[in-house]
């Protein structure tokens, strides 16, 4: 017996039609309706940057909704001596947004090596933040090399595995030292593109051809754990047609993603490169120049600068001379980030701490993380703050207008990959 149509009981096909529309209206809402930031970074690329500025006559105003921070991932190196030049680089460029893996070559003592670790470990602000890393096992450096260029690469695959989220690696030695503050170059490359690769380069080798291009070399710091003269092959080589050679500075300024094609290397140009460069004389100085000048992905990317002030000792530009108070104007005129070489404890760095930097001996740069003592702002954090804000200062705009010359249409493309 066929039963009766209930009026007051909806057809089932139409229920199922009805739950059908309503599932899909609410993947519809979920999609189009902005959610929660899962982490810090993805809440800066949602809502901008909260941040202390100066106007033009120095005074502070908070502004909202700028670009998202970038990161830097420092690779700082040193040799025999150097670990308490080190420590005062590290004070003088360190900001908890970045991460610093540090390294004293197979030159220094152990002594010195466990001197390094121990601070690293002892000091409170890098125990809160844990972005400071120390190379346990040391690698043996030698000038003229690939050692320098093997040892930087390892750092960049500790540095890829260990910290995941930097945008930028600069490489700094310990005769190197920063012009302006983190909250400073921090606040102006949050402007800048993030494909932007800052390497000097030219494809002009000029003596270079000679001496490295055609000639072998045979590094025993690859093999050996004491450091000796580079030897000599008497065969030469002939330039490669399969790829253009480049060189330029040691000095980088270089983006995540090229630096994981570089270690991870999908296709074969890393790994042929480096092959070849391990018998070339000062491979830093060419290795990563040629494969990015050398790739249709990357060459376009290239800013002709190394953001260093330096000044050379001959015409071939093989020895920084060591900056003095004498180049002190200049180097604030430049508005170069950074700067070499400097002897250890040189009264000029002292001159930078003060009148560039507002650091006092045996602190941090002062920056809107680290909060201090009223009475004291160049004494030591008393506090933290949040390592998503910064307080840039006047400096800036130094760096701020060599930026927009170097990418001016008449400099920036002209100057790429020639």
């Amino acid at each position: 017996m066929k039963k009766n149509h209930n009026p007051y009981y909806p057809d089932r096909k139409w229920l199922m039609s009805l739950g059908v529309f309503c599932l899909l209206f609410l993947i519809f809402i979920l999609i189009v309706t902005p959610g929660y930031p899962k982490s810090s970074s993805d809440a800066d690329f949602s809502h901008g940057t909260t941040r202390l500025v100066l106007d033009s006559d120095g005074n502070e105003m908070l502004e909202l909704g700028l670009p998202p921070l970038p990161r830097f991932a420092y690779f700082i190196s040193g040799t025999k001596g150097d670990g308490g030049s080190m420590r005062r680089l590290l004070q003088a460029v360190y900001h908890p947004r970045n991460y610093y893996l540090l390294h004293l070559d197979l030159e220094a003592s152990d002594s010195e090596r466990l001197e390094l670790a121990k601070y690293v470990k002892s000091e409170s602000v890098f125990r809160e933040f844990r972005n400071v890393m120390v190379v346990g096992k040391a690698n043996l450096i030698t000038d003229k090399g690939p050692t320098m260029i093997a040892s930087t690469l390892q750092a960049i695959a500790i540095l890829l595995k260990r910290a995941k989220d930097w945008d930028w690696f600069i490489n700094l030695s310990a005769s190197d030292y920063p012009l302006l503050s983190q909250d400073d170059l921090l606040h102006v490359f949050s402007f800048l593109p993030r494909d932007l690769n800052f390497v000097e380069h030219s494809s002009n080798l000029g003596w270079k051809e000679d001496m490295g291009a055609r000639t072998i070399i045979i590094d025993p710091a690859l093999y050996h754990t004491k450091k000796s003269g580079v030897f000599w092959a008497k065969e030469r080589r002939s330039i490669p047609s399969s790829f253009k050679l480049f060189t330029g500075s040691s000095w980088v300024v270089l983006t995540k993603p090229f630096l994981e094609f570089c270690i991870w290397g999908w296709d074969n140009l890393p790994r042929t490169l480096l092959m070849y460069y391990t018998n070339f004389l000062s491979s830093p100085e060419g290795y990563f120049h040629t494969i990015i000048c050398n790739h249709k992905d990357y060459q376009n990317t290239t800013v002709n600068q190394d953001l260093h002030y330096m000044k050379w000792d001959n015409t071939q530009n093989q020895h920084p001379v060591n900056l003095t108070s004498d180049h002190f104007i200049d180097m604030v005129q430049s508005g170069l980030p950074f700067a070499r070489s400097f002897a250890e404890n040189s009264s000029v760095l002292n001159r930078i701490d003060a009148e560039l930097l507002k650091r006092s001996n045996g602190q941090f740069t002062p920056g809107a993380w680290c909060v201090r003592n009223s009475v004291s702002e160049t004494g030591p954090c008393v506090g933290y703050s949040s390592p998503h804000a910064v307080k840039p200062t006047s400096s800036s705009k130094r760096l701020e207008k060599l930026l927009m010359k170097l990418l001016d249409h008449e400099n920036f493309r002209p100057r790429q990959c020639r």
